[in-house]
């Protein structure tokens, strides 16, 4: 399958390492084959140069011309609407759950333990129930057979 996400002016990333870590910019420029230039209007991260390595390419493109001013690329952001497409992504609520689950207390994590213990003797039991129910349905059947047989 060919690729979909290329490096170009105006990609989104999510910047997976360094100080900012966790946000989101737009490629400005490509300055060689391992870096780029970004800029984070929304996220306040400041035009500066980052690693290809430190950044994961998203589906997201804005739209602004070759190597475009901060002020261009924030309206282009704002035009694109790129933080309310971000909160939709299936990566970006798995992002906030990890954040989540990272800060839970001991007791928190007793209570999420306890929580899926109920879940899954409700789901065992379920389980149990609907099985034993086609189990004695498929022997009724059977029985059926037998007699019509006979």
């Amino acid at each position: 399958m060919p690729f979909q996400r290329f490096v170009q002016s105006g990609r989104v990333a999510y910047v997976s390492d360094g100080i900012h870590q966790g946000k989101l910019v737009a490629i400005v420029d490509i300055i060689d084959q391992n870096r780029v230039l970004v800029d984070g209007p929304s996220c306040n991260v400041p035009r500066c140069e980052m690693r290809l390595n430190d950044l994961h390419l998203t589906k997201f493109r804005l739209r602004f011309p070759y190597s475009g001013c901060t002020r261009v690329v924030r309206k282009a952001w704002q035009a694109g609407n790129i933080d309310e497409l971000w909160k939709q992504t299936m990566w970006a609520r798995k992002v906030e759950a990890k954040k989540k689950r990272a800060e839970l207390s001991d007791f928190d994590r007793f209570k999420l333990r306890k929580a899926r213990q109920m879940r899954n003797r409700m789901r065992t039991e379920a389980f149990y129930k609907l099985k034993k129910a086609k189990k004695a349905k498929t022997s009724d059947a059977k029985k059926g057979k037998k007699q019509a047989e006979k």
